[in-house]
């Protein structure tokens, strides 16, 4: 995005030189820069907002930050936030929901998308029902520093593999995913390096993992997969589901189930459930520019 503000001030020669009495980005009209930068997205608001006054005034005005918040942001704030100071301008309110929020005593995290504004949601092992998870034989919880939570479930060994999930929040409009993530083996480091012991991986190949979704509205979705590469964590996605009212709370029900009786199977990390929103194509600056750069360049360039 610096090569199109420096061609503003380059003249034919190729050398930088503005003219004092030549207009230049400093003498746009606040009102304009706000209604400009307001297609682009919350970090290059923030950028931007360096130039100069006028884009300092504009990168904070309240309707260039209300188009960035959650419809419904005022219920997110009442739902997720512990205390808010009065007065607060809509550029203070996206910082605080982009903040990673807890809920339900640490077992969810809330947060906006710092580029999109989309939420996401993530929900500890402890926030699910795991079957089983107060036997030792079979469950443990492990603290660890590869997960937000700091702490994941691990499966020594079973026969009934069932984990399930419930949450009611007022998810702003639009469309969501639903991953579980997953860890064949359990890490740790030594002498400073990360290894994975693979001592109890057994049994996921024979059967795959089923995953399944239910919404309070009557959305339904289903996947399977065969859980492989020990030592990697990865997203196994479940389904999607859509959100149309953002004014009432969507209630989701999720599960995965391994519950052939005919194995065991073991070695298994459960760190959360990860819901975020989907995100849409974006206008970025460059693009902006791009579209004012020849209204510049035939008043600036001398």
């Amino acid at each position: 995005m610096g090569a199109y503000f420096s061609a503003l001030f380059i003249n034919q020669g190729g050398l930088s030189s503005v003219s004092s009495s030549s207009p230049s980005l400093g003498d746009l009209p606040e009102s304009c820069v706000a209604s400009i930068i307001g297609y682009l997205d919350p970090p290059e608001i923030c950028k931007l907002g360096k130039l100069n006054r006028a884009f300092r005034g504009a990168s904070w005005a309240d309707f260039v930050w209300e188009s960035k918040l959650p419809s419904n942001y005022q219920v997110l704030v009442d739902k997720i936030l512990t205390f808010v100071p009065e007065n607060l301008g809509k550029r203070e309110i996206y910082s605080l929901l982009c903040t990673t929020n807890t809920l339900d005593g640490g077992t969810k995290k809330i947060w906006l998308d710092k580029s999109s504004g989309g939420l996401c949601m993530s929900i500890s092992s402890k926030g699910l029902h795991i079957t089983g998870i107060d036997d030792r034989r079979y469950w443990n919880h492990i603290p660890t520093d590869e997960s937000r939570f700091h702490s994941i479930a691990y499966l020594q060994q079973t026969w009934w593999f069932e984990v399930d999930g419930e949450v009611e929040f007022p998810f702003p409009a639009g469309s969501y995913s639903v991953f579980f993530r997953l860890q064949l083996g359990r890490s740790s480091k030594r002498f400073g390096h990360r290894i994975c012991n693979s001592e109890h991986i057994h049994g996921w190949d024979k059967k795959p993992v089923r995953f399944q979704l239910w919404t309070s509205d009557g959305q339904h979705a289903r996947s399977q997969c065969t859980l492989n590469e020990p030592g990697k964590w990865f997203h196994y996605h479940i389904g999607d589901f859509n959100v149309e009212n953002s004014n009432s709370s969507t209630k989701i029900k999720l599960s995965m189930t391994q519950i052939d009786c005919t194995h065991t199977k073991g070695g298994l990390c459960l760190d959360c459930c990860h819901i975020p929103k989907q995100i849409q194509g974006k206008i970025t600056a460059e693009r902006v520019f791009k579209v004012l750069n020849p209204m510049f360049l035939e008043v600036d360039i001398l």
